[in-house]
């Protein structure tokens, strides 16, 4: 009879631990991995952005970068010309300079 109540304390305790580790695994992959995926996105922008482009801050700051370093960049915004130090992380999106390098302005270029 003693053996019998191990079996089922046993049993009983695997029953309230494999909810949990479903649980567990089930946040894992539906919130963690998106998000780690996004992070290494916003890395990936934020990295890439070079002199000339068009950033708008997590501020809701817009204009153009007119100097970068190591972890900050300068924004140059308005007709004024106001120069403001960011740093990266404070970069929400970047609309990249284009400089004429669509298909159309090879093919207008060549005639």
């Amino acid at each position: 009879m003693y053996q019998f109540l191990e079996t089922t304390s046993t049993g009983s305790m695997l029953s309230l631990v494999l909810p949990m580790l479903v649980l567990v695994v089930f946040m894992y992959l539906i919130i963690y991995l998106p998000q780690k995926k996004q992070d290494k996105k916003d890395a990936a922008m934020r990295n890439s952005i070079e002199i000339g482009d068009e950033v708008t801050t997590i501020g809701g700051i817009v204009g153009r970068v007119s100097a970068i370093k190591e972890d900050t960049f300068v924004l140059e915004t308005g007709s004024d010309r106001v120069k403001i130090r960011f740093r990266r992380s404070a970069i929400a999106s970047v609309e990249k300079l284009d400089m004429g390098t669509s298909k159309d302005s090879k093919d207008s270029a060549k005639k």
